[in-house]
């Protein structure tokens, strides 16, 4: 039930939170799921010179499942800060600037995992 005045300043739900909690938990199986190949990658990277990893990162399926991890576990980082965000900070301007901040925080982690998992498949 909400009041006339809540309706017109838009408090309230923002009929957000089912498709953030089913985002995280897809993320949460797509990273149990790519957690043992990971494993079995830094693994097989124990020990290696530069070349050899250089070789090992450079293949086709290892890279594709390192860039899967990657892109499940920033996404995955994304919508869990993005909620306690929302649900701790009151101040609108402050929450709006924290959320853009996370967003922009999880791109560039992303961005750099996949950057070095790259120059160094390259082998330069």
């Amino acid at each position: 039930m909400r009041t006339p005045l809540e309706r017109v300043r838009g408090l309230g739900s923002a009929h957000t939170g089912t498709g953030d909690f089913w985002r995280q938990r897809l993320t949460a199986v797509a990273m149990t799921l790519l957690i043992v190949p990971v494993i079995v990658v830094v693994i097989m990277l124990t020990g290696r010179n530069h070349a050899g990893a250089a070789q090992i990162l450079g293949s086709i399926p290892i890279a594709i499942i390192l860039l899967l991890f990657i892109i499940a576990s920033t996404w995955h980082m994304k919508i869990g800060m993005q909620v306690v965000i929302e649900d701790y900070i009151h101040n609108e301007k402050l929450k709006i600037a924290s959320v853009m901040a996370n967003n922009f925080f999880c791109v560039a982690v992303a961005l750099a995992s996949i950057y070095a998992i790259l120059k160094l498949s390259s082998g330069v």
